[in-house]
This record gives C-alpha cells, sequence and structure tokens, in this order.
C-alpha cells in the first residue's frame, strides 16, 4: 500500500430543510390553524481518528465529500428528518488544516477522537411556529439555513515511540530490519527510504514502536532532500535515535548536521531526549572505532553508544537506553488534543 501523508479534500456540509406553510383542512373544522412543520437540520462533515489505518491513502481517489441536506418541513406538524451527517476516518495523528496550510483546525491524536469541521444549516420553521394570539393564521415559513463549504488540508504525523533519525546511508533500515519485523528496502546508496517505515521492537519483555525516517542532508529544514517533508513525523515521538555512520569522513560534523536541521525546523525537535549510537561498527578497525567515537563524544557531548546492525553487537544497550527514554517521558503528563471550529 502507498504510503500518503498528506491530502487537500474538499468539503460541504447540508443545508437545513425549508419550513412549511400549512393549515388544517377537515371537515366540520371552519378554523384549523396552521400546521406547517419545521425543517429538519443539515448533515455535519466530521472528522475522526479510527483503528486500523495508518496512511491517508483513501483520499488519493476521493476529494469531495458533501453531508445530506434535512428534509422539508410538512403538513399536519410534520418537521423534517435531519440530513445524515458524514464522517471523514483517518489515522490516528492526523492533523487538520485550512486550504493555505496554516491555520491548525484540529489535531486528532488519539483513536476515538473527533471534531466537526463544517456543521450542517439548521432547518427553517414552519408557519406553526408563529401562531400567537394575536397572529392565528401566519402565511409564511423560514428557507433552511445553507450549510458550510471549505477545502481542508489532512497531515499524516505518525504517532511513534522512538525515531531514528540520520545522514542518508547511516544504516536507518538495517537497524530497523534487524530489531523488528519490518521490511524497509535496503541498499548501498542514498535515500532508499522514501517514506518513513515502522516496527515494533521487544526489548526485556516490553514493547515499543521505533519509526525509520527518510535521511536527512543540510538544508532539510528548507525543503532539500527528503527531510522537510518528513520531518514531521519526528514531531510525535517520544525519543530519538540517532545513527552516525562510523564509516564517514568525520562522525562529528555528520552530527551536527543533523542537530543544526533538527534546531532549525523548531517545534520542539531539538529538545526531544535522543540517543546517540555509532554505526557500522564492524567495518571499522579497533583505531578507527576510537577515533570516531572521540569526534562524536565531542559534538555530542556524551559518551556514543556504539553499534552493528550486521553482527547485532550493542543493539539491546541501544534499545534499552531507548525503552528508558521513552518511560521517562510517558510519566510526563499528556496535553489534550485542541479542536476548533468557525462558529467557535
Amino acid at each position: 500500500m502507498k504510503f500518503l501523508d498528506e491530502a487537500k479534500v474538499y468539503v460541504r456540509s447540508g443545508d437545513g430543510g425549508n419550513g412549511c406553510v400549512s393549515f388544517r383542512r377537515e371537515k366540520f373544522i371552519e378554523f384549523g390553524g396552521p400546521n406547517g412543520g419545521d425543517g429538519g437540520k443539515g448533515g455535519d462533515v466530521i472528522v475522526e481518528a479510527v483503528e486500523g489505518l495508518n496512511t491517508l491513502i483513501d483520499y488519493r481517489y476521493q476529494q469531495h465529500f458533501k453531508a445530506k441536506n434535512g428534509r422539508a418541513g410538512m403538513g399536519k406538524d410534520r418537521h423534517g428528518a435531519s440530513g445524515e451527517d458524514i464522517v471523514l476516518k483517518v489515522p490516528a495523528g492526523t492533523q487538520v488544516y485550512t486550504e493555505d496550510g496554516e491555520t491548525l483546525l484540529a489535531d486528532l491524536s488519539a483513536v476515538g477522537q473527533r471534531v466537526v469541521i463544517a456543521r450542517g444549516g439548521n432547518g427553517g420553521f414552519g408557519n406553526a411556529h408563529f401562531k400567537s394570539s394575536t397572529n392565528r393564521a401566519p402565511r409564511h415559513a423560514n428557507p433552511g439555513q445553507a450549510g458550510e463549504e471549505l477545502t481542508i488540508r489532512l497531515r499524516l504525523k505518525l504517532i511513534a515511540d522512538a525515531g531514528i533519525i540520520g545522514l542518508p546511508n547511516a544504516g536507518k533500515s538495517t537497524f530497523l530490519a534487524t530489531v523488528s519485523a519490518a521490511k524497509p528496502k535496503i541498499a548501498d546508496y542514498p535515500f532508499t527510504t522514501l517514506h518513513p517505515q515502522l516496527g515494533v521492537v521487544e526489548i526485556d519483555g516490553r514493547e515499543f514502536v521505533l519509526a525509520d525516517i527518510p535521511g536527512l542532508i543540510e538544508g532539510a529544514h528548507e525543503g532539500s532532500g527528503l527531510g522537510d517533508r518528513f520531518l514531521g513525523h519526528v514531531e510525535r515521538c517520544r525519543a530519538l535515535l540517532h545513527l552516525v555512520d562510523g564509516t564517514i569522513e568525520h562522525a562529528g560534523r555528520a552530527y551536527n548536521t543533523v542537530r543544526a536541521e533538527l534546531e532549525a525546523y523548531g517545534q520542539g525537535l531539538g529538545d526531544k531526549p535522543e540517543v546517540v549510537a555509532l554505526s557500522k561498527a564492524d567495518a571499522l578497525t579497533p583505531e578507527q572505532l576510537k577515533q570516531q567515537s572521540a569526534r562524536l563524544n565531542r559534538a555530542a557531548e556524551t559518551p556514543p553508544l556504539v553499534v552493528s546492525a550486521v553482527t547485532g553487537a550493542g543493539l539491546s544497550n541501544v534499545l534499552r537506553a531507548l525503552l528508558s527514554l521513552i518511560e521517562q517521558d510517558q510519566k510526563r503528563p499528556a496535553v489534550a488534543a485542541k479542536a476548533w471550529h468557525p462558529r467557535g
């Protein structure tokens, strides 16, 4: 299934039904009075986070969604039926923006959360609504209120406990494939990962979700490479695993390049707890390993872990360190999701 994390959708809520002008007409009842019913309310447009979805691929083939209109009122005090709501089902972690992509309407970060994006129009009053002691036979009714229409942008930010970051070809996909059942594309050239991959990792009887994010290059926060599009997925992670390729010229410079992109992107990425690891240790001599570890230590200001996804060396230490950071973050109080509607 193709991964799709952005979609542009047009939505329209239902119009309210018109009120009815009607009078009671029966034999032997001379003054029956007004009995026109009210119109029904138009259907709402609702966005709901559901289980079983991890992409927005459904909205690639259908971009127009309209709720049902309310039915008109009828005589004999019969009110019109309300229009049926339409529900846009999205994966947890989906954000809803206005058409310009700047104003956040809703952030659905948990399964079961739902928000009304466009409310249906109210139904009009029938003439029975206007009868009074001084107006015994009103001959007017209200039309139904028009529904709302707008274009929204759906943007998915994957919800993973930890994310793997680093330069292209740092061994991120190989690491994910080794520690989980995920099967990302692996090759000896940059940008083999074109979209995020998720895998479930088990360590010491506990599990967490690990995401492989496409490699970052200098200028990623401005759109260079693939980083700008996929950095948003890192926002949801509780912790980061920063893999640095030990076979490149200078591990410290590689680390600083990625950190600069996280800081420039903002959204709190630079403040996320991280585990720093030197990868591809199996391809290094003892002297090279010592030199690269020292360079990475100076850049990260913390002793890096040494790991090899090929031989399995150091994998358990890295996973335990990630699990510790994840559990610390889980103890923090959660922030409730915010929802917005144009009518307040």
